[in-house]
């Protein structure tokens, strides 16, 4: 009963004009990012935080989820009509949703993305609700060893989600966290790594870091991809949108698995979008064909309602962790906990309970931003299409303006610039070296959090760090942290890891 007490202050919140507008300018946004290859949710959120400074807390944040839901949506419409995934999550969408399209069923392929899209985002906005209020219980029983255990288990599930090299993302993890301690000693006062520069004593900028690694570094990136001009787009009349009866029997299974895994996997550390959506295609293709249905990778239409139900899925629960600990399990949390700290909003449990119609309002705008995407979504397929044909060279410097212009905006300097500049160049070098950089926004965030909290734990238990493992919750969290590494060392997943994300790149 008190679920739905909460979920009609929510949505009283949510249907004010101004909430509906950025909840509506966040959809669009997400969904014309998720078609345009190159410019993902985390570079978008990164290069758009300036420009919340000026907005309510609440409708800052309903923006800012819009874009990251809505970048699923926009992700698998490129995927089916031009063979180009336009958000990662879309990789495996790419090959079943580009060869139904190809045999002249675009409009299925798109319908049940969209269909199954909707489903998920719905559930997985329910499973938030739901599961919110008794976490945020839990937590309020934290102290600062679980909340430094928590942490050190929330990077440890970050370095073995990532894709890649196992060292390169404990490197990342590293990095992130070493970036993060640059600043003034919170109990000494003393300056740190600052090289005796003033800007520096504040800490370094995590806007100038995620703009520059996410903005900056994607558009070098894309500057030189020889690739990147070359878009083949499959222009076609879109037709018969409506999936036929066998289509209904064969998507509807696929997305209640698709629903059902990314609802999982969106709450675990470095998991959300991404991993649901490749988890849900391997489900998908390891289920039994029935008798006269197409093989995957041939234009199977469960190889495009799994992985898109579950990257919705995902990406709606991967809040969870977010909102009722404060602990961001992907680069586009870590980027909405920075977003909270800018509006002076501290995340975690008490979020809930100090401020409900932001907690609620947030859940709320959800389903009505899923909705927006249903209705959005397939009648402006054309739109998105043609924007495809303008060529990147035109784009990137409309960004980079865009990131100069935020960057100066959040403190007046040009400090601030050539810090996200510097950055940039520093994630060029780390995508030529093919490393993953959300461990190491993950790493700026959580860093100073767990010095913060390690400091306090230790001070509160004179010196003594047998308090970490004293402590049932504490002891329980670094024991499923240590089995974690133990699972990521055993060669039958070390062997896996590298094939299971190949295909991302």
């Amino acid at each position: 009963m008190e679920l739905f007490e909460h979920l009609a202050l929510g949505f009283s919140v949510a249907f004010t004009l101004q909430n509906l507008l950025y909840a509506f300018i966040g959809c669009v946004l997400g969904t014309l990012i998720g078609v345009l290859p190159g410019v993902g949710p985390v570079a978008t959120i990164a290069m758009l935080l300036p420009a919340t400074y000026a907005l309510p807390p609440v409708s800052a944040l309903i923006m800012l989820a819009g874009i990251y839901y809505g970048a699923q949506y926009g992700g698998s419409t490129t995927a089916i009509l031009v063979n180009l995934p336009g958000e990662t999550s879309s990789v495996v969408t790419v090959i079943d949703g580009y060869q139904m399209a190809r045999k002249g069923r675009a409009g299925p392929a798109l319908a049940s993305a969209a269909i199954g899209s909707f489903i998920a985002g719905c559930f997985g906005t329910l499973v938030l609700a739901a599961f919110s209020g008794p976490l945020t219980e839990v937590a309020f029983k934290f102290g600062p060893a679980e909340y430094f255990s928590l942490m050190v288990l929330g990077l440890i599930g970050a370095v073995v989600l990532a894709s890649g090299s196992l060292i390169k993302a404990i490197g990342m993890i590293v990095l992130g966290v070493l970036l993060g301690l640059v600043g003034t000693d919170v109990n000494s006062g003393v300056a740190r790594y600052s090289f005796d520069i003033p800007e520096l004593t504040d800490g370094l900028g995590f806007i100038a870091i995620a703009m520059g690694v996410f903005g900056y570094g994607e558009i070098i990136t894309n500057l030189g991809n020889a690739g990147s001009e070359k878009r083949e787009v499959f222009d076609v009349k879109v037709q018969h949108l409506y999936p036929s009866k066998e289509d209904w029997k064969l998507m509807t299974p696929a997305i209640i698995r698709g629903t059902l895994l990314g609802s999982l996997l969106g709450i675990l550390p470095g998991g959300g979008a991404v991993l649901s959506a490749f988890a849900a295609y391997t489900i998908e293709k390891k289920t039994k064909l029935k008798p006269g249905e197409v093989p995957f990778g041939q234009g199977n239409i469960r190889g495009v309602a799994g992985p898109e139900s579950a990257n919705n899925a995902g990406a709606q629960t991967s809040f969870i962790p977010m909102l009722t600990l404060g602990i961001p399990p992907n680069a586009v949390m870590a980027l909405m906990v920075g977003a909270m700290t800018i509006k002076g909003i501290q995340p975690g449990p008490q979020v809930m309970t100090g401020n409900p119609a932001l907690f609620w309002g947030l859940i709320a705008s959800m389903w009505i931003g899923n909705l927006m995407l249903v209705i959005l979504n397939l009648p402006l397929i054309g739109i998105w299409i043609r924007l495809l044909s303008v060529p990147y060279r035109f784009l990137f410097p409309a960004i980079l303006v865009c990131c100069a212009l935020g960057l100066y905006a959040t403190g007046n300097n040009n400090f601030d610039i050539y810090m996200g500049v510097l950055f940039g160049a520093i994630g060029y070098i780390l995508f030529k070296l093919d490393c993953e950089p959300a461990p190491l926004i993950l790493g700026v965030i959580l860093g100073p959090m767990m010095e913060e909290n390690l400091r306090r734990a230790l001070l509160l238990a004179r010196g003594d760090w047998s308090t970490f493992a004293t402590r049932p919750l504490s002891a329980a969290l670094l024991l499923a942290a240590v089995l974690l590494i133990m699972v990521t060392v055993s060669p039958a997943i070390r062997k896996r890891r590298g094939s299971t994300f190949h295909e991302e790149l």
